[in-house]
């Protein structure tokens, strides 16, 4: 009990900013991919449209949106964020996702993907709502572990000089919390064209090749588009 109370006088004496650090270091945000029949595709995004609705009620809820493979549109990925790992970890048990997975369980040609990450390199404003016009770029990028610094340092470069890009919303790098050494990258443009000239980008050119070496898995950038 006495340290409880220690715990908690020590972050009333904190700076207000060192405080709000704490708090955004302890976001952890996941991305669940899931994969059902071709023939089913229509009756999974209602499912997970359902699920979006109910888990934005919850507590600990920061962020909960899916997302629609453009060219194979049976394949998804929900992306949240959680206050902390408890709220994500109640949701997973909760009765929304339960009935879910039971639900998708009859027309899934996999199970569900689910990861959990940390911030490493996100946008100032995070990522911006989900709207139908602009395209999602969903890319996990997995290294050797000798080559997670080396690709940590890369992947910080490329954001930052993929924010400066022509019709750029947000470009943000999260970190699998059990699996260091891999990484989702979650990007959003404005349309086509402005994600056509960011693949040619002398920064972008510059990053596929220091990462082509360290790659443990093939890149594999797939495109999306906000459903919810």
């Amino acid at each position: 009990m006495r340290a409880t109370y220690l715990l908690m006088l020590a972050a009333t004496m904190l700076p207000v900013g060192a405080a709000t650090a704490m708090a955004q270091d302890a976001v952890v945000y996941g991305a669940t991919y899931l994969e059902v029949a071709p023939s089913a595709a229509g009756q999974g995004l209602a499912l997970l449209q359902a699920l979006a609705a109910a888990t934005r009620k919850e507590d600990g809820n920061r962020r909960f949106h899916v997302l629609q493979e453009r060219d194979r549109p049976n394949r998804f990925v929900a992306q949240e964020a959680w206050k902390d790992q408890a709220a994500l970890d109640a949701h997973r048990k909760g009765k929304a996702y339960t009935e879910l997975n039971e639900k998708l369980a009859a027309i899934r040609t996999a199970p569900p993907d689910e990861r959990v990450h940390n911030a490493l390199a996100l946008s100032p404003g995070g990522l911006p709502a989900p709207s139908r016009g602009p395209i999602w770029v969903i890319t996990h990028v997995d290294v050797p572990p000798p080559s997670k610094d080396a690709c940590i340092a890369e992947l910080k470069a490329l954001a930052e000089a993929s924010r400066k890009d022509a019709g750029n919303l947000a470009f943000g790098v999260v970190q699998q919390s059990n699996r260091p050494n891999h990484f989702t990258v979650t990007e959003v443009w404005q349309d086509q064209k402005a994600f056509d000239a960011h693949a040619v980008a002398e920064h972008t050119k510059k990053f596929r090749a220091a990462l082509g070496p360290m790659l443990g898995a093939p890149y594999e950038d797939r495109v999306y588009a906000a459903v919810d």
